[in-house]
């Protein structure tokens, strides 16, 4: 049986553009760093695909989620926002990522029966980070909480918060955070959400 056609979209390599074989297209991606490429089984799907970022051809279901144009102010769209909420501090703590321009929840975790709004924001953050280098998605992050974009730039945290079967799912959570913020790199520009001139920020959970 005759092996089937397939299309190759480039969009970062030493040639961008859709091929029909596979040998002219790892010729334009190979030494290439961080080359982005993805076959496709019609020119049809290719030529569509060509027109959008990697990452949007990659997840096709997050760039829906994620698509949106232009400015607000002075924050940047598309972007994604990250915020936590805890009912007491300590208290029940739950966080989520989403869509800046939209509010589209994009991912959530919790809640946790204790734990600190810091902690919350601390892995909101090292979350989006990793949802957005899966994607190889450009956008840039913010979070209003500067201890926890200080806890991310130093992977490591501060807390009073004992570590007891309450809180060691939660623990645990952190621990995998902070591990993947010592074994991965990221492009992911983190930016302060300025509470005071741009509003609540868009993940606020709305319970002040």
């Amino acid at each position: 049986m005759a092996k089937k056609q397939k299309y190759y979209v480039i969009w970062e390599g030493h040639k961008k553009g859709i091929f029909d074989s596979w040998t002219e297209t790892e010729k334009n991606i190979k030494g290439f760093p961080n080359a982005q490429y993805k076959s496709f089984e019609s020119r049809r799907e290719a030529e569509a695909a060509s027109k959008k970022n990697y990452w949007a051809s990659i997840n096709p279901k997050a760039a829906k989620t994620l698509k949106a144009s232009g400015t607000a102010g002075n924050f940047i769209i598309p972007s994604i926002s990250v915020d936590a909420a805890c009912a007491g501090n300590p208290g029940v703590l739950e966080y989520q990522g989403v869509n800046t321009a939209t509010k589209e929840v994009l991912f959530k975790r919790g809640p946790f029966p204790v734990g600190t709004v810091n902690l919350g924001e601390f892995l909101a953050i090292v979350h989006g980070l990793s949802y957005l280098k899966k994607l190889d998605c450009p956008f840039p992050l913010y979070s209003d909480s500067r201890t926890a974009i200080a806890w991310v730039r130093n992977k490591a945290i501060k807390t009073n918060l004992e570590r007891n079967p309450k809180t060691e799912d939660l623990f645990e959570l952190v621990d995998r955070a902070i591990e993947w913020l010592k074994n991965n790199s990221y492009s992911t520009k983190i930016l302060k959400w300025e509470t005071e001139d741009w509003g609540e920020n868009p993940a606020d959970y709305g319970r002040k």
